[in-house]
C-alpha cells in the first residue's frame, strides 16, 4: 500500500516488541480466546489503552448511542477520539506472531476507522461489552474471512481487498459505483509481493508468504476498483452519510490507495473528514471532504464504503 501525504503502509515494520515472558507470571500472558489464535502476547501488547477503552464504552452507554444507527454511532465513537495521537506501526507486534489488538493511546488512519466502527458495533451486540468482545468485533474486520490465523499474511493489507472482502461477508456495502462520476480504475500492482517486501519485517522473517501477498495484488491489479474523481466528489457529497468509510485513492501508480477516515456531516450539514492525520499527528474533524482533496496533489478522488449492521 501506497504512502500519500495522510497514507501509511499497513503492515510496514517498526521497533520489535522484544518479549521476556516468565512462567511465574501468567498474569502478563493474553491467553487469546479468539478464533485462529495460534500464539499467546502479553496482555498490556495485544490491548494498549484499556482504560480509554472502558471510558468510552461507559460514555456510548450513558449517551444510549446503541439507539443511534450505525453510522452516527461511528461517528459518536470516532468524535470522542479526537485528539488520539497519531502513531504508525501499532499492529506490528512481532516478526511472527499475528493476533487481533488495539491501541487506545495512538492510532494511525487505518485503526482510527476500525476502533471507531469496532465499538460502535460491540455498543450495539452486547450490554457490557468486554476487551474481548471488541477485539473480536476488529478480527472480523480486519482479516480475510473474519478469521486471524495467526499469520501476516491473513491480514487484510489494501483497503480495496478490506472493502471487497467485508463486502462480500455483509459487513459493509461499497456505494461508490452509484455516485456521480465514478469510473473504473485499474492499475499494476506490485509493492508487498515484489520488491517492496523487504520493508515488511513479517516477510523478511517469513519469505513464504510473499507468494500470498503477491497473488492478492495481482488479483488487486485485474479487479481494479470503481473511484469518484476529486472533480466529482463536490456533486457526490449529498449521497454521503455519516460514519461511511472514505478511502482516499492515490495519483501514485503502484497502488490504488493511500489514506482512509470516516465522512462526518456537522450541524451546518457540510460533509468533513473525520481522521487520524500524519500531517498533524492527532485525530481531528478537518475540513469539508472535496476541499481536503484538493489541499492534496496526490489525492485522486475516493471510494466510499457503507458499514453494515450485523
Amino acid at each position: 500500500m501506497s504512502l500519500g501525504p495522510e497514507g501509511r503502509k499497513v503492515g510496514e515494520f517498526g521497533t520489535p516488541v522484544m518479549m521476556h515472558i516468565k512462567p511465574i507470571v501468567p498474569i502478563l500472558l493474553f491467553l487469546l480466546a479468539l478464533p485462529g489464535a495460534q500464539a499467546a502476547l502479553p496482555a498490556s501488547t495485544v490491548f494498549v489503552g484499556k482504560d480509554k477503552f472502558h471510558a468510552l464504552i461507559e460514555r456510548g452507554q450513558r449517551e444510549n448511542w446503541k439507539a443511534l444507527p450505525l453510522g452516527d454511532r461511528t461517528v459518536k465513537a470516532g468524535l470522542a477520539l479526537v485528539g488520539t495521537p497519531y502513531k504508525n506501526f501499532t499492529l506490528e507486534l512481532d516478526d511472527r506472531i499475528e493476533t487481533p489488538c488495539a491501541n487506545f493511546y495512538g492510532m494511525d488512519c487505518w485503526t482510527f476507522f476500525e476502533i471507531a466502527l469496532a465499538t460502535s458495533r460491540v455498543l450495539k451486540s452486547s450490554p457490557n461489552p468486554t476487551s474481548q468482545d471488541f477485539l473480536r468485533a476488529i478480527e472480523i474486520d480486519r482479516y480475510r474471512g473474519g478469521k486471524c490465523d495467526g499469520t501476516f499474511a491473513s491480514r487484510l493489507h489494501h483497503l480495496e481487498d478490506w472493502l471487497q472482502d467485508n463486502q462480500r461477508r455483509g459487513l459493509i456495502t461499497d456505494i461508490t459505483p452509484k455516485l456521480p462520476g465514478a469510473k473504473k480504475l485499474y492499475r499494476e500492482m506490485n509493492y508487498m509481493g515484489g520488491s517492496g517486501s523487504r520493508h515488511f519485517r513479517q516477510l523478511r522473517a517469513n519469505p513464504s508468504l510473499i507468494p500470498k501477498l503477491a497473488k492478492v495484488e495481482d488479483q488487486l491489479s485485474s479487479r481494479g476498483i470503481w473511484y469518484v474523481p476529486k472533480r466529482s466528489v463536490p456533486a457526490a457529497e449529498k449521497f454521503i452519510r455519516n460514519g461511511d468509510i472514505i478511502c482516499i485513492v492515490t495519483t501514485w501508480h503502484g497502488s490504488y490507495t493511500s489514506h482512509v477516515g470516516l465522512a462526518y456531516r456537522d450541524s451546518k450539514g457540510t460533509l468533513r473528514f473525520l481522521h487520524a492525520s500524519r500531517n498533524e499527528r492527532r485525530v481531528l474533524v478537518d475540513s469539508r471532504l472535496s476541499d481536503y482533496l484538493n489541499r492534496y496533489s496526490l489525492h485522486a478522488g475516493i471510494m466510499v464504503a457503507r458499514p453494515n449492521e450485523l
